[in-house]
């Protein structure tokens, strides 16, 4: 008895076990979790990126002026000059002696002249005594108008003939960086021996960069629209950005604009300046040119990775007001740094989902979590987001 009381025990142990394995429920699918973004529009400052390249804002070629022999460089190739400064010296010596006998010249006529007018002097009285004839008169006042008119030229002669002497002397035509020399001591010389040398003023320096016929108009259309406000081209600041991809601690200005399109490219010249008291920027550097002053009014930013293409176009994932997945469709305008400025199709209040998004599906709950706390999606950012043709503008 004792031993069947054991294995009707058994029988309802093992029975007990079995229904409870039956019973067991399935857990529930958690939520996925995303991170998301509350659209605000507001104000939004837009820097446009070009490339650009450094000039001279004053690049003067240094040339002979007379012919002659270069005697001498009297600068340091490479090193800055100053505006006044000996930079070549040509042998002066036969124009030294063109001067001599120009002066020599100037006094012979001089001397004329001086006869001249003793002469007339004699002859006035004479003259009103009508003791000689007004034919003396007249011919005794013609010498002294023709020695005073020889004068005159003798004069001249002199003065060119200084000129001459001083341009043997060569001197920096404006404070800048030099040049290397294209003609050495001892070569013969003249004005058409090509330049010498040139000198680069560095401060202040320009920088050029082109706008595209079609960027330029699009700008001109949202200003039209009321997109895009932007100052005048005066009130525009300029930064540089260097081949190390540091910023250039001067600010400048656009102070040019062609008036034409280049029919080469299609494109449009802008020039600004900047101060460049140390010289660290020199011409014919490669530069990227910010500039900045533009706003976009209530504009509305989203990151880049958050916008995705599908076959009816653009769209983003939001969070309805039921903690619910769902597809918004919006048209893109520019990308700016990282995000895209959206046209139409978000307002304020929206929660535009921008971390998460391949775990996503309409209508499915979803977890809202802090930034940080959702593995990126590493596919989302490069098979279904999208990224503009190229950058227009950068944030600021």
């Amino acid at each position: 008895m004792h031993e069947g009381h054991k294995f009707i025990l058994l029988c309802i142990g093992l029975a007990t076990l079995l229904g409870g394995c039956g019973k067991t429920e399935t857990p529930q699918p958690q939520p996925p979790e995303v991170t998301v973004l509350s659209i605000e529009p507001k104000d939004t400052p837009v820097t446009y990126e070009f490339v650009g390249s450094t000039a001279s804002s004053q690049q003067v070629e240094v040339r002979a002026r007379v012919d002659g022999f270069l005697d001498e460089r009297l600068y340091i190739e490479g090193n800055i000059v100053n505006q006044g400064q000996l930079m070549f010296q040509m042998d002066a010596k036969p124009f030294q002696a063109q001067l001599d006998a120009a002066q020599s010249a100037l006094a012979e006529q001089q001397a004329k002249l001086w006869t001249a007018l003793a002469n007339l002097k004699r002859v006035k009285p004479l003259a009103r005594a009508n003791a000689v004839s007004k034919k003396e008169l007249d011919d005794s006042q013609g010498m002294v108008n023709a020695a005073a008119a020889a004068v005159d030229m003798a004069r001249a002669d002199v003065d060119t003939a200084q000129l001459n002497l001083g341009y043997t002397t060569i001197n920096a035509p404006v404070t800048g960086a030099s040049s290397f020399a294209r003609i050495q001591n001892g070569a013969y010389v003249n004005a058409q021996s090509g330049p010498l040398t040139y000198v680069a003023q560095l401060d202040p320096i320009w920088v050029d960069f082109s706008i595209s016929e079609d960027e330029h108009l699009k700008i001109r259309q949202q200003q039209k629209s009321g997109e895009l406000s932007t100052p005048g081209a005066s009130a525009l600041s300029v930064e540089l950005v260097l081949a190390d991809d540091s910023i250039y601690p001067e600010t400048g200005k656009v102070f040019f604009r062609d008036a034409n399109y280049s029919t080469e490219t299609g494109t449009f010249l802008v020039r600004a300046t900047f101060s460049n008291p140390d010289g660290a920027l020199r011409p014919g550097q490669f530069v990227s040119v910010r500039v900045k002053g533009a706003i976009r009014p209530n504009a509305i930013l989203v990151p880049q990775q958050a916008v995705l293409q599908g076959a009816k176009g653009f769209f983003v994932w939001i969070v309805d007001a039921a903690g619910k997945a769902q597809v918004r469709s919006v048209q893109v305008g520019d990308w700016q740094g990282d995000n895209w400025f959206i046209s139409r199709g978000l307002s304020a209040g929206d929660k535009v989902i921008t971390d998460g998004l391949m775990r996503l599906a309409k209508e499915v709950p979803v977890k809202i979590v802090e930034k940080g706390k959702v593995e990126p999606d590493k596919a989302a950012a490069g098979a279904d987001s999208v990224a503009p043709e190229k950058a227009k503008t950068t944030s600021d």
